[in-house]
């Protein structure tokens, strides 16, 4: 049996707020369909060279009451970051929470705007622990 990745789905509130979020991590739209007969918009993101490893946002033009509060029975979406000290402090200085930090130099989690959890991995070698890091506290759930 052959079996082939082609995306993660995520359903968002607010398309222009999602698509900023994930440009926010590096992530490019790659696709877009509308459908005027199903009325819902489909736009694919992926990471720079990385056109076979799609995020799925579907927006439904009309909402969504499917939308949970809390995404936690979905897991995470994952990616490796250059820097994990440079991205967190990015991600806080264009307002994302961070919801576990880095305290480890390898790991943490944030929530996009549909309360997605992300996890984002240190490439490579884990990095020293350091502050402002090493003391900070876990907010909300990750």
């Amino acid at each position: 049996m052959k079996i082939e990745y082609l995306h993660t789905m995520v359903r968002v509130k607010n398309l222009q707020n999602s698509i900023s979020f994930y440009e926010l991590l590096g992530l490019e739209e790659t696709r877009r369909m509308d459908s005027e007969s199903g009325r819902f918009t489909l736009v694919f993101m992926s990471p720079p060279g990385q056109k076979n490893a799609h995020l799925e946002l579907t927006y439904n033009w009309d909402g969504d009451d499917l939308l949970p509060s809390d995404s936690r029975h979905f897991g995470h979406l994952a990616y490796q970051v250059e820097n994990i000290y440079e991205t967190c402090t990015y991600l806080m200085a264009n307002n994302v929470t961070i919801n576990r930090p880095p305290r480890d130099g390898r790991m943490a989690f944030i929530r996009s705007p549909d309360n997605v959890s992300i996890e984002l991995l240190q490439m490579n070698n884990t990095l020293e622990p350091i502050e402002p890091w090493v003391s900070m506290k876990n907010v909300g759930k990750w």
